[in-house]
């Protein structure tokens, strides 16, 4: 058995031989911060300042970069010593209540092919705290959840917006594109996640992919409610046209906000698209348009691979790694932070 001991807290738990050691902490009453518990969206990351762990799995969100520095997702990890770590929200005062609520769907809108924008209605009485980036759970049956990023800003937070992209056989969005109709009750679970808008002092890198433009769009609305005007570089990468599904909502706040300078790039764009804009790796273009990158506050949302070629690329031209911010999530396995889910 050995002994985690958390900074600046100064909290300690036991965890066994063996013991994954987020499960060790939660089942101690540790309000230790976690989401997909599949090594993937980051939420439970720390840093080791002693000791030794081991992945029975390797994490597939953790970038080679991040464990360097030490850093370690203690839903995957498992203690090797006596460790001491870095986790500076546990112990910390809430500033945001997380609360368990009831939705109704107001309004459901298919953006694209396979994209579902669901708006739901709060109770009257209720208004859900968060910040611009966060995500809520869906609660279904059977323990079972699903965690989608808040696409709108706070200030309208009698409304949540969500983007749901249909994977098929997937169990909760099989159910929105082919049985779920406006008016329907749904239990909520938010705010949660540790991806949200940082206060603003330089230039903002926003890199997106797929429907990791959904938080995304949320810091945008926000940073217009609250009159700031850095100068934003946004980059969405998709696989073809059609996947650009806020692409007009884009490109007019772009003509109206001269600070915003928005790239969409298609990794697979259709003939039928007449593509004549940005191809390839929506990280490579980045790279591609700026030498150092050192000025910038980054913000990542999207899969894993992304994720981590951006890190470290990212690194690699200058990028400080304590002003990179990132939402990792993947599509294919029950138990991955998505926002979309699996069977």
């Amino acid at each position: 058995m050995y002994t985690i001991t958390l900074q600046p807290s100064g909290l300690q738990f036991k965890v066994e031989e063996n013991e994954n050691i987020l499960n060790a902490g939660l089942r101690q009453g540790i309000r230790l911060p976690y989401s997909c518990q599949g090594g993937t969206c980051g939420s439970c990351a720390a840093t080791i300042i002693e000791g030794q762990v081991e992945y029975p799995v390797e994490p597939l969100g953790l970038a080679p970069y991040d464990q360097e520095r030490g850093v370690t997702f203690l839903c995957q990890a498992v203690a090797l010593s006596d460790l001491v770590l870095n986790s500076p929200s546990v112990g910390a005062a809430q500033e945001i209540e997380v609360k368990t609520l009831p939705a109704r769907v107001e309004k459901m809108r298919k953006l694209c092919h396979d994209v579902m924008e669901l708006t739901l209605k709060l109770p009257a009485s209720e208004r859900l705290r968060y910040h611009a980036g966060q995500y809520i759970d869906i609660l279904l049956s059977n323990g079972r959840r699903r965690s989608f990023s808040i696409a709108n800003a706070p200030h309208e937070s009698q409304y949540l917006e969500l983007h749901v992209r249909h994977v098929p056989n997937g169990y909760f969005t099989t159910h929105v594109f082919e049985q779920m109709q406006e008016k329907a009750l749904l239990r909520i679970e938010g705010p949660l996640g540790q991806f949200y808008l940082q206060e603003v002092s330089r230039p903002l890198l926003m890199v997106a992919g797929g429907t990791g433009i959904a938080p995304i769009k949320a810091m945008l609305e926000d940073l217009r409610n609250r009159s700031l005007t850095p100068r934003i570089f946004l980059y969405w990468g998709v696989r073809a046209k059609e996947d650009l599904y806020i692409e007009v909502l884009l490109r007019d706040w772009a003509a109206r906000f001269p600070n915003l300078i928005y790239t969409p790039v298609l990794s697979a764009p259709l003939d039928t698209d007449q593509w004549e804009g940005r191809t390839g790796w929506v990280h490579d273009a980045v790279l591609q348009d700026f030498a150092d990158l050192s000025m910038f506050d980054v913000y990542l949302s999207g899969p894993p691979p992304m994720i981590n070629a951006a890190k470290t690329s990212f690194v690699a031209k200058g990028a400080i790694p304590d002003q990179m911010h990132s939402d990792s999530f993947e599509y294919g396995a029950d138990t991955l932070r998505a926002m979309a889910d699996p069977v």
